[in-house]
């Protein structure tokens, strides 16, 4: 397994595993421990896995969360993704950066994405899971939603989307949402 900085954001970074494929499938380390120590990241911090489905075309995010944040690892463990990552930290070298990647259970990549940072994904297949490491329990009174359609962020969503939540579908933009948090 390998880690790869990723320039756009300061301090994220893509894992990507070696598969080993034969006539029976594939095999690949999906996390590692050494690995992540390698690049200054704690492999205990995180304390809850989950996991969602969606089918083609479901749009989820932008979301973060206030107070301490949430860094997180997300796998597209099946099916296809497009990943958008947005550097939402005041202080942060690549603040209102973002990023944009294809996360597939072909690679099994994962994306690390430090407390601050907004994050989102379109589902590009028919069933899409998408599984998450976080490094906090979750407390649904620091969700902070972005929509997904801000102007200022132009993410080049690849479909139009053919679901999105209540929540998402209401966000405010991210002018808002940062003059809600005085940034």
């Amino acid at each position: 397994m390998k880690a790869t900085e990723v320039q756009a954001i300061a301090g994220a970074y893509l894992f990507e595993p070696t598969p080993y494929a034969d006539e029976r499938g594939f095999f690949c380390r999906t996390f590692d421990a050494d690995v992540v120590r390698s690049v200054g990241l704690d492999p205990d911090a995180f304390v809850q896995d989950s996991l969602s489905r969606s089918v083609r075309g479901v749009l989820r995010g932008l979301h973060l969360r206030s107070g301490a944040g949430e860094a997180k690892l997300v796998r597209c463990s099946y099916g296809k993704i497009f990943d958008v990552v947005v550097d939402l930290r005041p202080d942060s070298p690549t603040y209102l950066n973002q990023a944009h990647f294809e996360l597939s259970d072909d690679t099994q990549a994962t994306l690390y994405i430090p407390a601050g940072c907004a994050h989102g994904f379109q589902a590009l297949t028919g069933t899409t899971d998408v599984s998450y490491r976080i490094d906090r329990p979750h407390d649904p009174s620091e969700d902070v939603t972005i929509a997904f359609d801000d102007p200022e962020l132009a993410i080049p969503w690849p479909l139009p989307p053919t679901s999105v939540s209540q929540r998402d579908r209401e966000a405010p933009s991210l002018a808002d949402v940062l003059k809600r948090n005085g940034s």
